[in-house]
């Protein structure tokens, strides 16, 4: 069963959610909550799957509510999808880097919804190749030039590679044709190079590729 914690501060947002995925077979809601606060400290107490976080709340705002519970060690199985009223919300990479799994724009489609919540709680992160491509774009037009850096230094050859086009977008099948590779073979890369750069999911894998200067936008 993938318990889910709703944190939006309209109720109405909040009902029309739980009425969806109470809806769907394995899928339940175990909790709502009316703004940041509120989610980092039913996060602690339910332990839920994946929270449904809304970013702008008042008070204690969603970005900061993502960050505290993904620095928080005992929350390290609790996984955050950011909920945003654009697909490229100024706070987004903030988010992903704070430990979020994905996005999802509040007029998503309802499918397109349960399928996140699943994605998302199976581990995968919720970031479409395009989207990817985007959000790298964009925060590349906001930031400062990257600096070098030396956390990549326990990584492989190959495992920077994977980095690489894993930052780029590209899904494990899609890394697995561009290395000459089995896609059983690029996860387990994936997988590795996210144990040896302490990443807790895909998501956090692009942000670290793009600060670490290993990919910049049309590299490909």
């Amino acid at each position: 069963m993938i318990r889910v914690l709703l944190a939006d501060d309209q109720a109405l947002v909040r009902a029309g959610f739980r009425a969806l995925l109470d809806a769907q077979e394995g899928m339940t809601v175990v909790g709502e909550a009316a703004d940041g606060e509120q989610a980092v400290l039913l996060s602690r107490d339910l332990r839920p799957d994946v929270v449904l976080m809304d970013i702008r709340m008042p008070g204690t705002d969603g970005l900061t509510a993502t960050r505290r519970i993904g620095e928080d060690p005992a929350l390290s199985d609790v996984k955050i999808i950011m909920l945003t009223t654009f697909e490229l919300d100024e706070y987004v990479f903030a988010a992903l880097r704070g430990g979020a799994s994905g996005f999802l724009v509040k007029d998503t489609e309802p499918a397109e919804l349960i399928q996140a919540v699943r994605v998302v709680a199976s581990g995968d992160a919720l970031l479409s190749p395009g989207v990817t491509r985007r959000l790298i774009a964009e925060y590349v037009a906001r930031a400062k030039e990257p600096g070098i850096t030396t956390s990549l230094d326990a990584l492989t050859e190959r495992e920077r590679e994977v980095l690489a086009l894993v930052g780029a977008g590209l899904t494990n099948d899609e890394i697995a044709t561009r290395l000459y590779m089995s896609p059983a073979t690029a996860k387990t890369h994936v997988s590795r190079t996210m144990t040896k750069l302490h990443a807790r999911d895909r998501a956090q894998l692009v942000v670290i590729a793009y600060e670490s200067g290993l990919v910049r936008p049309g590299w490909l």
